[in-house]
């Protein structure tokens, strides 16, 4: 899979999902915890949208589909990740062609650029709010310095190095998410908690363990994040 390809893999998910309901409905915190697991084990969209598919053939020819619409994207987990086995084993069974093919600048700099500054002046705005809070906002000056490094490396001739950045990005990222579970105010992470605990209800007996834990994982970022309003920095981010 290009990952390069999937800047916009949430997006196109949720349209997809939408257009399967026959409705508009606005994707929960717990949707998208679940779409970035797809996104960080590198599901390829077309596994996503067969496993969603699957789903809602066999919500249809439940007891439950009579007369109500699949709400969420929780009740698509296994059929996704069947899907996805299913491509990966289909890809293992073809032979490479061994051509070597020319590897383009996936984004414009001006795109990158105006992602950076979007995002240094959201974790500039949240350092001000969290002053009081000297651990957390130690480690956003920190992403603010690294994102700033991320600007030299646009500036260099020849092509961007994309993934270079993607990694350097992915670690800011990390340091931010192990910052806020650390230094969050304790009411907050149990509030979100069982906020968490709540959508996961109807659909912890319908996940594998593995997959429930990483969906409560992202879910738990996702909402500290949105809580502090600091922005992911990842190029999967970008759009």
């Amino acid at each position: 899979m290009d990952r390069w390809n999937y800047f916009n893999y949430f997006t196109e998910i949720e349209e997809y999902f939408w257009k399967k309901r026959g409705s508009h409905l606005l994707v929960s915190p717990l949707d998208w915890a679940i779409m970035e697991t797809w996104q960080k084990a590198g599901v390829p969209l077309e596994a996503v949208f067969k496993g969603i598919d699957r789903a809602f053939e066999s919500y249809g020819r439940s007891r439950r589909g009579a007369g109500k619409p699949l709400k969420s994207l929780a009740y698509c987990t296994d059929a996704v990740l069947d899907a996805s086995e299913e491509s990966q084993e289909a890809a293992a069974g073809k032979a490479a062609d061994g051509k070597v093919r020319p590897n383009a600048d996936p984004f414009p700099r001006n795109q990158l650029k105006t992602y950076f500054s979007r995002n240094l002046e959201m974790l500039r705005a949240a350092i001000a709010v969290q002053s009081a809070n000297s651990a957390l906002v130690r480690t956003l000056e920190e992403s603010v310095s690294g994102l700033q490094d991320c600007f030299v490396l646009l500036e260099s001739p020849g092509s961007v190095e994309v993934e270079d950045l993607e990694r350097r990005l992915t670690v800011l990222d990390e340091r931010i998410h192990a910052a806020l579970l650390l230094n969050a105010n304790e009411g907050t992470v149990l509030r979100l908690r069982y906020e968490m605990d709540s959508a996961l209800a109807a659909y912890r007996r319908k996940m594998k363990a593995e997959q429930l834990a990483l969906v409560e994982k992202q879910y738990l970022q996702k909402r500290l994040l949105e809580e502090f309003r600091i922005p992911r920095l990842s190029l999967f981010y970008l759009s």
